[in-house]
């Protein structure tokens, strides 16, 4: 029977990788990151995985390692955090490159500088384009969820590629919350064995990784057998997504809707702000405001047409980013993503891009409301006098 436990978010990520048992998990600590390898090489001085836990002297060779390893055939785990990801950046791009269905949770973190060690979203969205599947994730229990589908999505025959599981530093990595725990043998039945297709260790039939591909080669060709599998990822994710809900009973998809069925205004959000935001939308229904809520689950590959599909009947669009592209007005990454997903749309929603929460900065219920009341202002006169705000920015 399945076990409800309080746990912070680190240990649901550590008992989720104690259920899958990868073969391999290279890793280097860093803050707030460091929990999840902690507890889980304590399991594996304990015995109580059969792991190999590779004590590497940085990031970089953290993700170098996962890429040798997943290349041989095992089965490949590891994690990071802020900077630990920003070092890992060149190596990113040869795991998705390569195809190989490594997993790693991010607990998200600013990057520097100055220097922050709390939440924000900036050191994943820089890898948003780095060909690697992102999950995010709202609380511990959703966390210890993505990652148990993470590896069935990743090692899908049709997608092959790296996924990445985000929750916020310290909001969920360090915050004792109640979740679910699975028992042991439906997870290791759900996951599965790995076969890897082509293993760099086959003496028989040894293939060739990492080939020089110059002008007059296949690259494009690889690249572009790289986008359908991104592409491909979609239906994937929804595959394990039916196929978990049988084991737990608790359902995912690409994003989760709350009160949008007569909703006239939305906000979109990722993380664990989204817990927040549903809360002030539920008090404002009460006062009669019709808002409703779009929680981001799949942030890559991103959504587009079931987004447009479920934004599309209103009036207004409020879209939280807790990060920044730099790209002056143009707003942050999902605000700049949603928009775009619009363009050949004859009708279009008023959207509006609220940035907040960036270095770990609190989103109290208070800055949600005067959001969705900005928004609601806004939608009435037609029209805005900027497209960007910035919640709780101090003067």
């Amino acid at each position: 029977m399945p076990k409800t436990v309080a746990l912070v978010g680190t240990d649901a990520v550590a008992e989720a990788m104690r259920q899958i048992n990868p073969d391999v998990v290279p890793a280097y600590p860093i803050t707030p990151q460091t929990a999840i390898v902690e507890s889980y090489a304590e399991m594996v001085a304990n015995g109580l995985v059969d792991s190999e836990m590779i004590n590497v002297e940085s990031e970089h060779s953290a993700m170098s390692a996962a890429i040798g390893a997943a290349a041989a055939g095992a089965r490949v785990i590891t994690a990071t955090s802020s900077q630990g990801l920003a070092l890992m950046w060149e190596m990113l791009y040869i795991a998705s490159g390569m195809r190989l269905p490594i997993v790693m949770a991010n607990v998200n973190r600013s990057l520097s500088a100055p220097i922050n060690i709390h939440c924000d979203h900036s050191d994943s969205m820089g890898a948003r384009d780095s060909g690697w599947i992102q999950l995010f994730s709202e609380n511990a229990q959703e966390t210890y969820d993505n990652m148990l589908q993470a590896v069935r999505i990743a090692e899908h025959p049709d997608v092959l590629l790296p996924v990445m599981v985000l929750l916020d530093g310290f909001i969920i990595s360090h915050s004792v919350d109640r979740l679910e725990l699975l028992d042991d043998d439906p997870v290791k039945k759900f996951i599965g064995e790995w076969t890897p297709r082509l293993p760099l260790l086959d003496a028989q039939e040894p293939p060739c990784w990492g080939a020089f591909d110059g002008l007059g080669g296949y690259f494009f060709e690889f690249k572009r057998a790289q986008i359908e599998g991104m592409r491909k990822a979609a239906d994937a994710v929804r595959q394990v997504a039916a196929e978990f809900a049988e084991i737990s009973g608790r359902r995912y998809d690409f994003f989760e809707s709350h009160r949008m069925e007569d909703a006239e205004l939305a906000v979109v959000a990722l993380g664990s702000a989204a817990g927040t935001i549903r809360t002030v939308v539920d008090r404002m229904r009460a006062e009669g405001v019709p808002v409703g809520l779009i929680k981001l689950r799949m942030f890559r590959p991103f959504p587009v047409q079931e987004l447009v599909a479920a934004l599309s009947k209103v009036r207004g669009v409020g879209i939280f980013d807790r990060s920044e592209t730099f790209a002056g007005e143009l707003g942050g990454p999902v605000f700049v993503e949603t928009r775009a997903s619009f363009y050949e749309e004859p009708k279009k929603p008023l959207m509006h891009n609220f940035v907040y929460g960036l270095g770990g900065r609190d989103l109290p219920q208070d800055l949600i409301r005067q959001a969705i009341l900005t928004l609601d202002g806004y939608v009435q006169k037609g029209t805005q006098d900027k497209t960007v705000t910035y919640l709780g920015l101090r003067d």
